[in-house]
């Protein structure tokens, strides 16, 4: 949770910059947002490096400062880097350290994570980034490296997979920091998916076929619209008109999760959204999104997240957080 009434994000920016992975973390974290009032956060770009600050396309970055910016930060994104062999300057990896030791917030983007990773701060951490270099973020030691998701929350660090993964993460971080009704609302400006779950596939091989696709769709929808009704895959499978197998497969190639796992997650999602925003009890809510029981969501919460609804109920309702959507 934010520690002051306007957390303080600092994005780097350096020569080579990654054009796309910077401008998510600008376009969530930077641009001026007034219907929020005085509790959104106050951002700076900190330049890596003297001298021009390139980016892909022609971009040019005028920085609001150098490295002694992150001594103030309460959060640092690392958008990117000059990919995963490309010279990190001692400077930056000690400010980072420090950052971290004094319990800053670091969040990369895709190669970003190779900057964590030589300052040491990934040993013993789950982490991850673009799938084309997983392989090699798993040499650095100690590194347990999830291949195969679109972004990582260890607490005070947090990684994500390939360019718009980033946006996830950041999306992610305002979910955390003020709750899902300004996530979303962030989200609606951009026109993007208010949430996808850290844990959905990053990389899927195929794509769906496009007549399997338009039913997907329509089963997706359908879901979604009744999830406290009992869901089979055998029911799934008969509203799309598919076969099991041929479910299964869809399924998998649109999520990269079979179908049982993809309805867990948006129950688990929707259950998330409630516990947020409403003040329904956990019971209530476990019917409603069809668990049926609130051991039952207790256990798969506590399998997705680490804690019980309660706990991620309070950690929503207390803070600054409160405070801006009570202002909002």
């Amino acid at each position: 949770m934010p520690k002051s009434r306007r957390p303080t994000v600092v994005i780097l920016a350096y020569d080579g910059l990654c054009t796309f992975e910077y401008g998510c973390a600008v376009e969530v974290f930077a641009l001026p947002r007034p219907e929020f009032g005085a509790h959104w956060y106050r951002c700076a770009i900190a330049a890596v490096e003297p001298g021009p600050l390139r980016g892909s396309g022609g971009v040019v970055i005028q920085a609001d400062g150098g490295l002694e910016l992150l001594d103030g930060a309460g959060t640092i994104v690392i958008p990117g880097w000059r990919g995963p062999t490309g010279a990190i300057p001692a400077a930056l990896l000690d400010a980072l350290r420090r950052a971290h030791t004094r319990g800053a917030r670091l969040v990369s983007i895709c190669a970003g994570a190779f900057v964590l990773a030589e300052a040491g701060l990934l040993a013993g951490r789950r982490a991850t980034t673009h799938w084309h270099f997983t392989d090699r973020l798993a040499a650095y030691p100690g590194v347990q490296v999830a291949a195969d998701v679109l972004y990582v929350d260890a607490g005070a660090i947090l990684t994500s997979a390939g360019s718009a993964a980033g946006l996830d993460l950041c999306l992610h971080v305002v979910r955390t920091d003020f709750g899902a009704q300004i996530a979303n609302r962030v989200a609606r400006r951009m026109v993007v998916h208010a949430h996808r779950d850290g844990g959905q596939a990053q990389f899927v091989q195929r794509p769906v076929p496009k007549r399997a696709g338009a039913k997907l769709g329509l089963l997706f929808d359908r879901v979604r619209e009744t999830l406290g009704e009992t869901w089979t895959v055998e029911r799934m499978a008969a509203e799309a008109g598919l076969s099991l197998r041929s479910l299964h497969r869809h399924v998998r190639d649109a999520t990269g999760q079979a179908p049982g796992a993809w309805l867990i997650a948006e129950r688990l999602a929707e259950a998330r959204t409630m516990l947020e925003e409403t003040t329904r009890s956990v019971d209530e809510i476990a019917r409603l999104v069809g668990f049926g029981s609130a051991p039952a969501l207790r256990s798969h919460f506590r399998s997705l997240l680490g804690v019980t609804p309660t706990a991620y109920r309070r950690s929503f309702t207390t803070g600054p957080a409160r405070a801006l959507q009570d202002a909002a």
